[in-house]
């Protein structure tokens, strides 16, 4: 039975297990791992913000959700459900055109007795042989991995899609198309018993960076993580140690009080003269001393090495 979306002001018991109410990548369910006050423990009025990663937690109202693989406990047990490899590809109108009807949809047929297409989230994913390697390469030093992705030529579908979309951008050779790899279990497809569109493995996206191998048999792309193309920085903003980045009064500074000072941080009287002064003790006349400051900057940045 596919697990249920968490809701609101309802009540909960150690070891219940929900999920978001809107569809997510991560491939996590949340599970009661703490609850408080007296029984029965409720949930709040709004949907808290899950975390992302193992093992974080959340505290709803009464109730302290933590987060686990939606997969764990199918893959643990001694003979689990087959893994499912599914891939889609979808194309960039500007860069691409609207050569064909996309995401186009694959399964690779291996690790399970499946000899034709699969439906999954509603959406058929087409048997073809596809071979992904290098998905998990990742370092100690933190180099992203560039996973390459060999999708089968046989029928010469892959060069007509290829020689469609050079047409409207010539030798893109289908450069910045997303794909997405999902990995997921036999016995969540659409049409299983426990069929469960939400339990997979956390969904991988990448960009193919170029097109590697062209033949007869197979066309290989060579994929890149979207934080690898050339000109990316990570984080985007630079880390500036007292200079305030946001805009002042606006809904990223969120101040809006009647209280004035100029960029000296001395008292004003009127809104013209009005100047934040982009430092930490300019934002703390405006929101106080001791309280959360929205402030656009990293004053700890110089602390570090």
């Amino acid at each position: 039975m596919a697990v249920a979306a968490w809701a609101a002001s309802t009540d909960y018991s150690i070891g219940d297990v929900r999920r978001a109410t809107t569809s997510q990548d991560s491939g996590l369910f949340f599970k009661v791992t703490a609850v408080s006050g007296s029984s029965p423990y409720s949930s709040g009025s709004s949907e808290p913000i899950w975390p992302i990663e193992l093992g974080l937690t959340v505290v709803d109202n009464e109730v302290t959700w933590t987060a686990i693989s939606s997969v764990y406990e199918d893959i643990s047990i001694l003979a689990p459900s087959a893994i499912i490899e599914l891939f889609e590809l979808h194309l960039d109108s500007t860069l691409h055109g609207t050569p064909v009807t996309t995401p186009v949809r694959w399964h690779n047929g291996c690790n399970a007795n499946v000899d034709d297409n699969i439906t999954w989230n509603s959406n058929e994913y087409v048997r073809l042989p596809v071979q992904a390697e290098g998905f998990d390469t990742f370092t100690s030093t933190g180099t992203l991995p560039r996973p390459k992705l060999s999708v089968s030529n046989l029928d010469n579908t892959m060069t007509t899609l290829l020689l469609l979309v050079n047409a409207t951008t010539t030798g893109n050779d289908l450069g910045g198309a997303t794909v997405k790899r999902i990995r997921t279990l036999k016995r969540f497809l659409d049409g299983e018993t426990n069929a469960d569109v939400h339990a997979t493995w956390p969904i991988e996206q990448y960009l193919v960076d170029r097109k590697v191998t062209e033949n007869r048999n197979v066309v290989t792309f060579e994929l890149v993580s979207q934080f690898d193309l050339p000109g990316r920085r990570v984080p985007k903003r630079q880390l500036i140690t007292n200079v305030c980045q946001w805009k002042y009064r606006s809904s990223e500074c969120s101040y809006s009080g009647s209280n004035y000072w100029n960029d000296q941080d001395q008292p004003v009287t009127t809104l013209p003269e009005d100047k934040c002064g982009k430092r930490v003790s300019s934002c703390k006349l405006r929101f106080g001393a001791t309280s959360e400051l929205p402030y656009g900057s990293f004053p700890n940045a110089g602390l570090t090495r």
